[in-house]
This record gives structure tokens, C-alpha cells and sequence, in this order.
């Protein structure tokens, strides 16, 4: 049994189309990636298929449930961490937890086992206020939350967004120990350097997919060169690329710009010349990353 089903979803917002006809799969045990940008639709199909939000069309079922008749049942057999933090201010780390646990009939003790590794690290704050936790102690409690009546499938709804650089990748590996237990998890993120971590992944931007497969079968079919170019005054560079007739696609990318030609590889040593006048040029070839694939079906998607 596949724990997530998804079939055809869309969601209507007055004229704004959230979801349009979202469809895939997700295997037990397996790390999936929603991965897009603000605005994309994730955190309406996580609020979908954790029975918070009716679709206006298609079915959805998650551990062979459906969404809209068993939505009792999910909601006691799943774990859900939205993007925004939502538990108890007030209300201490411990105090959080253990109010948790109760909702769901259970102890802290009962899954310490699950949770261990991830409350051994905000442990000596158990004391503090939830309010009063940094980011990644924040999120490193609701984690804690989510997990604490041993779920089937957990949904962390962009788990690292506004967390520091380390608290980070401590959050994923504590999700990939969480695959290794047997859960399955659906996260999403806008961090394009997140989706290598995932077993497969799914690109989402205005509602639609634009691909699915494993980090690296979506980088593979990236077949155009690609090259990246810089130098000193960077806003001119911009301009006089996007301005050149045999540029394809052009968009900044760290200190680079990433460029493709229409012409392909023949083109690069008319953009060297066209280009000669910049100071501290520098164009090299580059491999393509996630976010160059995301960028490039964005591109054919409005077309």
C-alpha cells in the first residue's frame, strides 16, 4: 500500500488557482520533496491531505484512507508540522509535549524512543516558555510534537524556513533518521539545495507540476550547456546578457550569472567577445543544479 495517493487535486482561491490537477505518489518508507517558492501551493495540499481543507476536485488518500471520509482516522495516524509555529507560547517546552501526548491518548513515555534524539537536544530549555525558544529549538519541539504519538506519515510544512544555516542540517538529518525508523515523510521547502536530500522529489510553481523524479534523474535531463558568467560591475553585466539575441535564459545565481545560448555550445566564444568590455569577465561552463532545472521548466511552463 502506497501511504500517499494524490490524484488530480486542484483548489480554487476566488480566482487564484492554488492547486491544478496535482497528481503523484509517495512509497512507505520514503523521503518526498515538494519543492517550490512561496506562493507555489505546497501548504495547501499539506493542509489537503492533513484533512484541514476540502479540494474542490480530485481524491486524495493518505495510509489507504481518504481524505474527506476518514478524515478522523488520518488525523490520529499521521503527524503534521505547519510551516508556521503553532504550539503553546506560554506554555513550556515539557508542558508542550506532554499536552501532545494527551490529545493523542499516549505518554511522553510511551514513544520516548522515537523522540529521544531530537529532545535530548532542547532538554536542558524544558523548562523555557515555547515562545521564548530560538528558531531551531522551535522547530526541533514541534518535530518533537508531531512525532510523539508514533506516526505512519509525517508532513513537516517547510520545516527550516527562518532557521540558521546548522539548525538546518540538523533538522534533515534528524529526518533522514526518521526514514531509517520506517516513517514516511512528505516535506516541502523553497531551499532548492534541499531537494538533493530527498529520495525523489516534486516540482511545484503556481500550483502545477512541473516534474517528478530523484534529484539526480532531474538534473540528468538537463541537456543544455550551461555556463557561468561574472564580473565587476554585476547590474551592467545583467543587462547587456539579457539584452544579447542568443541568450536563452539568463538569472543570478550567487555571485554568477547562469546563462544558456540558443546557439548551444557553439555560442560561447561570440558571448566571450560580445561580453569583452566588462572588467574581471570571467565565463566558465557549470553543471546544472536543481534550482537550474526549476528555473528552466518555470520557463517553459509560461510559455
Amino acid at each position: 500500500m502506497q501511504p500517499i495517493v494524490i490524484n488530480s487535486i486542484c483548489k480554487q482561491f476566488g480566482k487564484l488557482s492554488a492547486l491544478n490537477n496535482v497528481s503523484f505518489t509517495v512509497e512507505e518508507g520514503e523521503l518526498f520533496g515538494l519543492i517550490g517558492p512561496d506562493g507555489a501551493g505546497k501548504s495547501t495540499l499539506f493542509r489537503i491531505l492533513t484533512t484541514l481543507l476540502l479540494a474542490d476536485k480530485g481524491s486524495a488518500s493518505v495510509m489507504g484512507l481518504d481524505v474527506v471520509k476518514d478524515y478522523k482516522r488520518i488525523r490520529r495516524s499521521v503527524g503534521y508540522m505547519p510551516g508556521r509555529f503553532s504550539l503553546y507560547q506560554d506554555l513550556s517546552v515539557e508542558e508542550n509535549l506532554a499536552f501532545f501526548a494527551t490529545i493523542f491518548n499516549t505518554t511522553v513515555a510511551a514513544n520516548y524512543d522515537l523522540v529521544r534524539d531530537i529532545y535530548v537536544q532542547i532538554e536542558p530549555f524544558k523548562k523555557r516558555p515555547a515562545g521564548k525558544l530560538s528558531g531551531g529549538m522551535k522547530q526541533k519541539l514541534a518535530l518533537c510534537c508531531a512525532l510523539i504519538h508514533k506516526p505512519s506519515v509525517l508532513f513537516p510544512d517547510e520545516p527550516t524556513t527562518g532557521v540558521d544555516p546548522v539548525s538546518r542540517k540538523e533538522f534533515w538529518e534528524m529526518l533522514q533518521r526518521l526514514k531509517q525508523k520506517g516513517i514516511t515523510i512528505l516535506v516541502s521547502t523553497p531551499y532548492m539545495d534541499e531537494a538533493v536530500l530527498c529520495d525523489r522529489i516534486a516540482l511545484i510553481q503556481k500550483g502545477a507540476l512541473m516534474d517528478i523524479d530523484t534529484p539526480q534523474g532531474i538534473i540528468q535531463r538537463f541537456r543544455q550547456p550551461l555556463w557561468a558568467v561574472s564580473a565587476d560591475r554585476r547590474y551592467e553585466l545583467m543587462e547587456d546578457v539579457n539584452k544579447y539575441p542568443d541568450t536563452a535564459s539568463s538569472y543570478a545565481f550567487g555571485e554568477h550569472l547562469h546563462v544558456t545560448l540558443k546557439s548551444g555550445e557553439a555560442g560561447e566564444a561570440a558571448l566571450k567577445q560580445h561580453l569583452s568590455r566588462h572588467r574581471g569577465l570571467s565565463v566558465e561552463r557549470t553543471q546544472a543544479g536543481i534550482e537550474d532545472c526549476f528555473m528552466f521548466l518555470m520557463q517553459e511552463q509560461n510559455q
